[in-house]
């Protein structure tokens, strides 16, 4: 009998196991293909890869800015896919090596719910029988791939977040479909790169959900790097690699060697005998609680199966929060300080409320920014540079409601205005942080500085 019986080896499965394992309870994880998940595999860390190479390159190719000089800089497409390939494998390995310091078994075949009987609840993989008194689901994503006439009958031309990774070659020319994080990152990958990038998207800005001030910023930067961006550019059909789109009333057309289809993910829900069990779906997801039970006792699901925050972090979050509270610590799962990052070049950075959640909900706000250029260690490193940081607080206590920045590395950068949400500090209590000097963080001081005297006094109405 296992204590905790583990579907799905992404980021909420494999941080669930390693921390239950290491409460002592007895834990048998089920993972069909690699360890670690889509982010590990298909997803986060491939991608960040690829886009440091990138990095690299770009910088090289601008070094005279800082006084450095290279001539005749290249890349090596297939050593940048190689290394990316190394560095995976070294990740997965890392989590495979944790799951045997923390002994949980791992069984790498696909898992199936049989349902729940006497003895607990029961999973059968390759003719093997498990039981267990409690049961975590963490089936994970996919990309979802709408009804577009044309669509399943381009091919290879066609490809997901998974195809993409695959290539061996560099296209001359990419459309992507969609214009939120994935397809963004992979349009700065191949820009830097020298492809062609067309970025096709239905919405009036890239990066819904994000600060709309500042998506619109970094399709400005990219604007000028050479990307093309239809906005509000709806797709009706694809031709082979042709993609058709109306806009305004108007049909257009744009051609690519490549499509890349990013147009969001959906939870995996079946082929795993989740019926089995009777658990209630939301939406396209797995209904939980704040402590991420289903609505059967002893079943819990996280990460992007329950369709609600699909980020690895949250997965890992809701991953402890199941174990948490299985070994006796009550937790819940917060969502109002989950960090989003773009890890384009500049990066993306924001947590809480932007301005257009806050006018959504009705919350009273207050906002200031700054460019990000007046923290000195980033005019020092981002040569030509502004970027932009700004803060929302709450207008009657002066407590901090979201932060979002535009600028290189505000992916390091933003985890402390996570914890100041978190923490509900306002103004007065970020003041008196003393920040590293000098560092790009010290802009978050420079903005809380920037707002009226009146507002930060707001702290002790209550």
């Amino acid at each position: 009998m296992y204590d905790l019986l583990i579907i799905g080896g992404g980021p909420a499965g494999y941080v669930a196991a390693e921390r239950a394992g290491h409460e002592g309870l007895k834990v048998v994880l089920f993972e069909k293909k690699a360890m670690g998940g889509v982010c590990l595999n298909e997803g986060c860390i491939p991608t960040k890869t690829l886009l440091y190479s990138a990095k690299m390159y770009e910088n090289t190719l601008h070094g005279e800015k800082y006084g450095v000089y290279c001539e005749n800089a290249r890349f090596d497409y297939e050593k940048i896919i190689s290394r990316k390939k190394k560095v995976v494998r070294k990740l997965v390995a890392g989590v495979e090596n944790s799951m045997k310091l923390n002994h949980v078994t791992v069984v790498k075949e696909e898992a199936y719910i049989k349902g729940r009987t006497a003895e607990g609840i029961e999973v059968t993989c390759n003719g093997e029988k498990y039981v267990g008194r409690n049961l975590l689901i963490c089936t994970g994503s996919e990309a979802s791939v709408p009804p577009i006439p044309g669509l399943q009958e381009a091919g290879n031309v066609i490809l997901t977040n998974r195809e993409i990774l695959e290539m061996e070659e560099r296209p001359e020319s990419l459309v992507v479909i969609g214009g939120g994080v994935i397809g963004m990152e992979f349009a700065s990958f191949y820009n830097s790169l020298g492809t062609k990038v067309t970025v096709v998207e239905m919405l009036p800005e890239i990066l819904g959900g994000l600060d709309f001030e500042i998506s619109a910023m970094l399709r400005d930067v990219y604007r000028k790097k050479g990307i093309d961006f239809h906005l509000n550019a709806k797709v009706v059909q694809v031709e082979g690699n042709k993609v058709v789109f109306e806009k305004e009333g108007k049909t257009h057309a744009v051609e690519g060697e490549k499509v890349l289809l990013s147009v969001g993910r959906r939870p995996v829900t079946q082929g795993f005998g989740l019926e089995n069990l009777q658990v209630e779906l939301l939406r396209s997801g797995i209904k939980v609680d704040e402590k991420m039970r289903t609505n059967v006792p002893g079943v819990f699901a996280a990460g992007d199966v329950t369709g609600f925050s699909l980020l690895a972090h949250t997965a890992s979050r809701e991953g402890e929060v199941v174990v948490n509270n299985l070994t006796g610590r009550n937790d819940i799962m917060r969502y109002h300080a989950i960090p989003g990052v773009v890890y384009t070049n500049p990066e993306v950075a924001g947590v809480g409320e932007t301005e257009e959640s806050a006018r959504a909900k009705g919350i009273a706000y207050k906002v200031s920014r700054l460019p990000m250029a007046f923290a000195g260690r980033f005019v020092a490193e981002n040569e030509g540079a502004n970027g932009l940081c700004k803060i929302l607080v709450g207008e009657k206590h002066g407590e901090v409601l979201g932060v979002h920045m535009l600028g290189n590395p505000s992916s390091e950068i933003i985890y402390g205005a996570c914890m100041a949400i978190e923490q509900e500090m306002t103004l007065k209590e970020m003041q008196e942080v003393v920040f590293p000097h000098p560092t790009v963080s010290e802009i978050i001081k420079e903005v809380v500085f920037s707002f009226a005297p009146s507002t930060t006094q707001l702290r002790n109405d209550n």
